[in-house]
């Protein structure tokens, strides 16, 4: 009898008709509604901007636009794409991007190996030291007075080698880093490599998730970063595209509140900053949304992999 049931329900099993219970069924459901909720939630402003980026100015001023645009206009986006200094704000950011990235994540991950080796008998003090300055900085004044002293001021080197170590992505590195086995790097230093070799041929090939992870959230500050060129670079010449457009979005509001320039109001006649504020966010958001999708897969295991202790 008890074999006839066990064989009945294996191949139950196989057939793929195990029966949900009525409570598992709710659960499915609530559970459905509440993700398509949460993620219309989040979605609803992204789109809503869109929707009045692609919005005409004047007609946007009345408000009620939600989800689509009521009177078509690209006139946004044509006033940003107009201005000569665009592209060459574009290319200044993209480059700050890659190098920024590129030696802030190769600098950091060095940092993480190191405080992470367990002969080396300075790794805690320098872990320490790393972490103390995350709760104590100089201030805005003195590192001004420094990077004024250092000659980084109207440099592209500002931009890159202030942010060469970072104490909170060394610790999620670190934490990775520690939970790979021992026995490869000491099988490596007993084969004779160095301690530069083990960590560009062995380490990093073996930490791909947590240095991609680290690299997208490096990759997304140097984008959005904005208030250092404006306090660094007072010359003007490394503008990212960011204070570019920002001054873009500052002369239409300052234009369009004064009613005697009507030559250089109609100019702007039909956007508001409002739209212009829509297209710019737009147009700095989308480089991240394209790609922020390819290293996703790496995103999640890369950070919560190494918060797992055996």
């Amino acid at each position: 009898m008890i074999l006839q049931c066990t064989k009945k329900a294996g191949e139950s099993v196989k057939q793929g008709f195990i029966k949900e219970s009525v409570g598992s069924k709710i659960f499915d459901k609530v559970n459905l509604v509440l993700m398509i909720g949460f993620a219309s939630i989040m979605l609803f402003p992204f789109l809503n901007i869109i929707a009045l980026s692609l919005n005409d100015g004047v007609d946007a001023a009345r408000g009620g636009i939600y989800l689509w645009p009521r009177e078509f206009s690209l006139d946004s986006y044509k006033v940003l794409f107009q201005n000569e200094d665009l592209l060459k704000g574009f290319g200044i950011s993209i480059l700050r991007v890659v190098v920024g990235t590129v030696t802030g994540v190769l600098c950091t991950g060095l940092l993480a190996y190191i405080v992470s080796v367990k002969h080396f008998s300075g790794r805690k003090f320098m872990r320490l030291l790393f972490v103390f300055t995350m709760f104590f900085s100089g201030g805005l004044i003195p590192t001004y007075l420094l990077f004024m002293k250092l000659g980084l001021s109207n440099t592209f080197t500002v931009y890159w080698l202030p942010a060469l170590f970072s104490p909170f992505f060394m610790l999620l590195m670190a934490s990775y880093i520690q939970n790979l086995p021992d026995s490869i790097f000491e099988s490596a230093r007993m084969d004779g490599c160095s301690e530069l070799r083990i960590y560009f041929q062995i380490l990093i090939p073996m930490s791909i998730p947590v240095f991609a992870a680290i690299a997208v959230f490096s990759a997304v500050g140097h984008w959005n970063s904005w208030f250092d060129v404006l306090i660094y670079n007072p010359s003007g010449e490394w503008d990212t595209l960011q204070v570019y457009l920002r001054r873009l979005l500052l002369e239409v509001e300052a234009i369009q509140q004064v009613q005697d320039l009507q030559l250089a109001y109609s100019k702007y006649r039909n956007i508001s900053p409002i739209t212009l504020r829509a297209a710019t966010t737009v147009l700095v958001t989308l480089p991240i949304v394209f790609v922020y999708p390819f290293a996703q897969k790496y995103f999640v295991g890369g950070i919560t992999l190494g918060s797992v202790k055996e």
